[in-house]
This record gives C-alpha cells, structure tokens and sequence, in this order.
C-alpha cells in the first residue's frame, strides 16, 4: 500500500526497499536460489520467480494489522468502500478494531453520502427544504450505524416501501409545499398558510383568515395502481382550529399559491396580486406586503440579496429582500410565468407560452431560452451550480437543459398529463416531479432512471412536491397534503437528523392525534 500523495521518490523508495527486502529473504534459501534463473536486471526483482511453497506460507504468515502501527493500517483500511470494509472485520480481533474505527467509518460515511457541493448546499436557499441526513457530527458518533441506515433508506427507495401520513386540515385545494426537520409549512387555496409539526403531524400554528368558515368533506382515499403504502396514517383535522388561528395585521385575501421561508424569513404570493414578508424570528410577524404584479403572484424565491417573482400578468419581477423595492421588470414571456428560480445574478422562469427563459439580473435581459417541443411550461428547476434547468409542463415530459448552451440534454418520460411541479435534491442526485395525473416520480438524475413511480396516493391533482433524503412531500387538488416517507419505522433515523429530536415518551399524547387506516 503506497500513500496517495506522498512526496516526490517516495513511491520508488518504497518499491526499492520492498525489492531489497525480497532478495534478502531468497538469499536465506540458496538452494532454491541457485536454481532460479535470475535476469541481469535482478537488481529491480524483474523476472524473479519467488513462488516456493516455503515463501508463500511465511509471507502468509505476515498480517499487516500486527506488523504496522495500528494509525497506519487503520488509514489503509479508510481506503476501502464500506463492503470491503465489512468483510475484513471478519479476518481477526486485530482487523475488527481498526476497521470498526469511528473515524474510518466518518470518512465512508462523508464520501458515500456528503455532497461534493456541500459548501454551495450550505450557501444556498434549497437547503432548507428538509433534512441532509448527515447527523449532526456529535462526539461518539455511531457513523457506521449511520452509513447502515442511509443504505437502508436507499433501499426502501429502490422498493418504493413507505408510508403515507395525510395532513388534514386546509379547506381547499394546497397549492405549495416546503418543510425541514422541524416543520412542514403548506399553502392553500382557502387563503391560510398552516405550520405542522414534522415529527408529531400536529398542526400547530394556522396563519391568516380561512376563506370558508366550516370544513370542506375530504373525498375519501380509493384504491390506487402500482405500490401501495405499507401503512396510512391521518392527523386530526380539526381540533386546534379555534386556538391556534392567527389574525394577523397584514393576510391575504386570495389564495396562497406560493411561499419560501428560510431561518429569518418567509415571503408568500397570493392571487391578491401581492407577496407579504413575514418575520419568523419575531413569531410570524408580517412585515411588509409589496404589489408588483397586476394579476396573481404564482412563484416567488429569494437569497440573502434579492426576492424574484413571477405572475400571471406575464412578468418576472426582482426586488430587494431587505427594502423590498423594485429592482428590475423582465418582460418577455407571452403567458403566464408559472415558475421561477434564483442562483446569484441569474434567474431562470417558465412560461405557459412553452419556453423557459434564462436572465440575467445585473442588466435585466434574457440571455438564452429553452423551448419546449408541445405546449406550454408550468415547473423549472435550476442546478445549484447553475450548469443545468429542469423544465415540465403540458407536454407530459421533463426536459433537461445544458444553462450555458441551451442544448437538450435529456427527456424524462412517464407522466400521463400536465407535470405540474419539480424540485431537485442535488446532495442525494434525484429529482422529483408532481402530475396531474395523480402520481409522483422521482428520478435519478445521474441516469435519468425513474427511481419512484407511486400513483394515486392522493384523489386529486399533486400541484406541488418537494423531497429530502428520507420523504418526499406533495400537495394535492383535494385538500390533503401527503407525506411520503421512506423511513418510517425504521430504526436509526434519529441519527441521521441535524438537530437533537425531543423525548417522544413526553409526546404520546400528540401522537394519538394520528389513526392508522385499517
């Protein structure tokens, strides 16, 4: 074993010391010496046949976990991807010990499952959109546990083995979606923004005025193709409704059709033709509402400098986060802009007129389109490293575009009507969608493969769908939003969370707001 960046000769000085050391131990057995046939170039050992039976059992013999300090054959054995690892804890005591090491196990960990783009994953908004499944690095941390769980996880994606948890409560179609570990935050067409719990489902906090003063019946669940759900859980609909509604100074009076929060903020679109900011660390507190548009805000997103929203008026408008005044008016869709996204100075948006457009916000211009074959656009994605645009719409099919030279790299194909919603996890390479015809796909974004094909799952639409490493969350005509996730039950996912999870024994109560479909 050679170090990977050893200083310079030190590779041929140790195939020089390791040669020298092969002839030392021929010279210990001259009858077997005289009668090899040794080249001229014996010095480098080419053409030595050193394959005695005698020579092969001693060298056998030699266990590099006895003969090298334990630092230097634990740093070997990081070398290994986690099979091999497994498998040499088998060889002895001594193989065990180091190959059990925590900190062998970390480097495994981090190279199977940490993004290569950590540092732009951290920089960026999408972050927030739920969990890394990283752990949060605690002294003694199980990191082989930890690497079993997420090899677990992975395949309960492979199987499409998951629960279905239903968040009822709204009173109308929920048009968006966004959560992390802690909570899930939904929009609805009845005019109200509700804040559930992620781990116990309660709803817990509802912003805004309810446009329908009594609960809308929810269609009742059918039975649907493909994979089924291994278990259906409800959360309690109605129970916190007096509470814990909030009438807030500022609320909208149409229906939410977006928002984006991140740990200070949270910015909502409304068919009132307005956002309004909301100050999370002031609890919920809306600060500011702004109207740049003359038709309803569909899509907004934000950084640390700049908001970015589109509507159906046809326009992308860019204001500043902290003043909230206009910045620039980009004109040039010829339908409804449905979606957009922000990565530093360039925005990308698709229209219903069936091109996505690329802009640059510095000068306020389009700098490359990307059409669509059929129809009109209604979702975008864009890459964090702003190389790639993902684009869905009428057409039934997601199209992946090169950002830097608009060629078409790919088709993703599946969908039997309007591919209403994307979001993209580049830490674990999948990229989710939502359809009108009721079903949600994930694909690998590496090999465009469906990973995920579950249909049926809700009784409507899915018009908004959002994924982490462990669930993927969409939102549907019917009134319900679905939490899908892929590692209910499974034992160590605690692990795998950033932030320390409270005593469950302490929650019971809130727990039996969930039933179990028989």
């Amino acid at each position: 074993m050679l170090p990977e960046n050893g200083t310079s000769g030190a590779a041929a000085r140790a195939a020089a010391a390791a040669q020298n050391e092969m002839l030392d131990y021929l010279r210990k057995y001259k009858k077997d010496w005289k009668d090899r046939k040794v080249r001229g170039d014996a010095e480098s050992g080419v053409g030595i046949d050193a394959r005695s039976a005698d020579m092969e059992s001693t060298m056998a013999r030699r266990d590099p976990a006895c003969e090298l300090p334990k630092e230097l054959f634990t740093h070997i054995l990081s070398y290994l991807d986690a099979p091999s690892l497994i498998s040499s804890e088998v060889v002895s005591r001594q193989w065990y010990s180091s190959a059990s090491d925590a900190l062998v196990w970390q480097q495994i960990f981090h190279s199977d499952f940490r993004p290569q783009m950590q540092t732009t994953l951290e920089n960026s908004s999408d972050f927030q959109v739920g969990g890394r499944g990283l752990g949060n690095a605690q002294p003694n941390q199980d990191w082989k546990r930890m690497w079993k769980v997420r090899k677990a996880l992975h395949q309960r994606w492979v199987d499409s083995h998951a629960a279905a948890i239903y968040l009822e409560g709204h009173y109308d179609s929920v048009y968006c979606v966004q959560f992390d570990e802690d909570k899930i935050l939904t929009g609805s067409r009845d005019r109200t923004i509700r804040i559930w719990d992620a781990r116990t489902y309660r709803c817990t906090r509802i912003l805004g005025v309810p446009a329908n003063r009594y609960p809308v019946p929810l269609p009742p669940l059918t039975g649907n193709s493909g994979p089924l759900p291994f278990t259906r859980l409800f959360s309690e609909q109605f129970k916190l409704e007096t509470k814990s509604t909030v009438k807030p100074p500022l609320y909208h009076v149409g229906s939410i059709l977006c928002l984006q929060y991140d740990d200070n903020t949270m910015i909502t679109g409304s068919s009132d033709c307005t956002c309004i900011v909301w100050d999370i660390k002031a609890d919920w507190k809306p600060t500011r509402r702004v109207r740049y548009h003359k038709a309803g805000v569909l899509d907004v997103c934000f950084d640390k400098r700049h908001v970015v929203s589109c509507s159906k008026d046809t326009t992308v408008c860019l204001w500043d986060r902290q003043t909230g005044e206009p910045i620039h008016r980009l004109s040039g869709h010829r339908g409804p802009v449905n979606a957009v996204q922000l990565r530093g100075n360039l925005a990308v948006s698709a229209s219903g007129d069936g091109v996505a457009k690329l802009w640059n916000l510095v000068s306020g211009s389009c700098v490359k389109e990307f059409p669509s074959k059929d129809r009109g656009m209604a979702c975008v994605e864009f890459s964090l490293d702003s190389l790639t645009i993902f684009a869905g719409g009428n057409d039934q099919v997601i199209y992946q575009f090169d950002a830097s030279t608009g060629e078409l790299l790919r088709e993703f194909k599946g969908h039997g009507d309007l591919v209403r919603s994307l979001h993209l996890d580049s830490a674990n390479g999948r990229i989710v969608s939502g359809s009108y015809d009721t079903s949600v796909r994930a694909y690998d974004i590496r090999t465009g493969k469906s990973i995920v094909e579950l249909t049926g799952w809700t009784t409507s639409w899915i018009l908004s769908a959002k994924l982490d490493y462990r669930r993927i969350i969409a939102t549907s005509q019917d009134g319900r939003a679905v939490v899908i996730d892929f590692g209910y039950q499974l034992p160590g996912t605690e692990l795998l969370e950033q932030h320390s999870r409270p005593d469950m024994s302490s929650l019971s109560d809130e727990m039996a707001l969930l039933k179990v479909d028989s």
